[in-house]
C-alpha cells in the first residue's frame, strides 16, 4: 500500500521538475563578446556617475605640468633652446601619468567587487572568464584614454602645436599605454582579495614606474643601474615615441632634439619606435593573459 501510493507521489515530482526546469544558455562567442559589451558598458557608467573621480585624477598631472613645469624652467632654461620651456620638455610624460593613474584604479574595481560579492555573481554568469577580464581592461583603457585626451587638450599651455597629426599619435599611444597598465593592475587585483591591500600595492609601485620612465629627464647619461631599471619599466616606451612626436613637430634644431630626445638604446642599439610601442602591447597582451588564467583558478 505505502509502494503504490509513493509511486504516485514520485511521478509529481517529476512532473513538477520539468515544469521548473532553468534553461541555461550555452556558452558561445556571440555571449563572450556581449559579456565584454556589458563589462565595458559599466565602467562607462560608474565613471560617469563618479564626476568626482574624473576631476581628481586631473590634480596630480596639472600639478606637474603648471606647477613643476613652471618652477623649474628657471633651473633649465640654460639647458634649454631659445623659446622653448621646460613643460614642453615634460608633457608627455605628464600625459603618461594621466592615464598611469586612471588605469590602474580602474582595475581595482575588481577588488571592490570582490568584496561586495558582485564579482562572483559575474563569474557564475554562463560566460568565459576571459570575456570578463577583456571587458575590464577594455573599459579601463578606455577611461584612462579619455582622461589622457582631457590633458592633450591643454597642449597649448605647454607650447605644443594643435596639429591634426600629432593629436591622432597622441591618442592612438595614450590608449595602447592605457590599456597595457589596465591589464596589469586587473592581474594584481586577480590575486588581492583586499581593497586597502590593493591600495597599498598600487601606492609602491605607481610612482616609481613613473619617474623610472624618464617622463622629467632625458634617458642619456644615467649610471648603469638607474639604465637597467629604466629599460624594464613599461612606461619608457611609450614615453619616448610620444616625445619623438611631440618634438617632431616643433621649430627646434636637430642637434636640441637629440639632446633632450636621445631615445631608447640597448647597449648602445637605438630601439626603433616600431619596436618600443610593440613592446607594450606585448606586455599588455602577456599581463592580461596572466589575469584570465589566474581568474580561471579562483573563486
Amino acid at each position: 500500500m505505502a509502494t503504490q501510493t509513493a509511486a504516485p507521489a514520485a511521478t509529481e515530482e517529476d512532473a513538477l521538475a520539468q515544469q521548473i526546469r532553468v534553461a541555461v544558455p550555452e556558452r558561445s562567442l556571440r555571449s563572450d563578446l556581449r559579456a565584454v559589451s556589458i563589462v565595458w558598458r559599466r565602467e562607462m557608467i560608474r565613471f560617469r556617475r563618479d564626476r568626482l573621480r574624473a576631476v581628481t585624477s586631473l590634480i596630480q598631472p596639472l600639478l606637474f605640468l603648471l606647477v613643476l613645469g613652471t618652477g623649474l624652467s628657471s633651473l633649465a632654461r640654460g639647458a634649454m633652446p631659445a623659446g622653448f620651456s621646460f613643460k614642453t620638455c615634460i608633457y608627455p610624460g605628464v600625459l603618461a601619468m594621466s592615464v598611469l593613474f586612471t588605469a590602474i584604479f580602474s582595475a581595482g574595481s575588481i577588488v571592490w567587487d570582490r568584496e561586495f560579492g558582485f564579482l562572483r555573481e559575474m563569474l557564475v554568469a554562463p560566460v568565459s572568464r576571459s570575456a570578463i577580464v577583456i571587458g575590464k581592461c577594455l573599459g579601463g583603457a578606455t577611461i584612462a584614454t579619455f582622461q589622457g585626451i582631457l590633458i592633450l587638450a591643454l597642449a597649448g599651455l605647454a607650447g605644443v602645436p594643435y596639429d591634426p597629426l600629432l593629436l591622432l599619435t597622441l591618442t592612438g599611444e595614450l590608449l595602447l599605454l592605457a590599456f597595457t597598465l589596465t591589464a596589469f593592475g586587473v592581474m594584481m587585483a586577480a590575486r588581492i582579495s583586499q581593497f586597502q591591500a590593493f591600495m597599498a600595492l598600487t601606492q609602491m609601485l605607481v610612482m616609481p614606474l613613473f619617474f623610472l620612465s624618464g617622463a622629467l629627464y632625458p634617458l642619456s647619461g644615467l649610471p648603469a643601474w638607474l639604465s637597467v631599471l629604466t629599460r624594464i619599466d613599461p612606461l619608457t616606451y611609450v614615453v619616448g615615441p610620444m616625445r619623438h612626436a611631440v618634438f617632431s613637430h616643433l621649430g627646434i634644431s636637430a642637434q636640441a632634439q637629440q639632446a633632450l630626445s636621445p631615445g631608447l638604446t640597448w647597449l648602445g642599439w637605438p630601439v626603433p619606435l616600431w619596436l618600443s610601442l610593440g613592446i607594450v602591447a606585448a606586455m599588455g597582451l602577456g599581463m592580461m593573459t596572466v589575469a584570465i588564467v589566474t581568474f580561471s583558478k579562483t573563486e
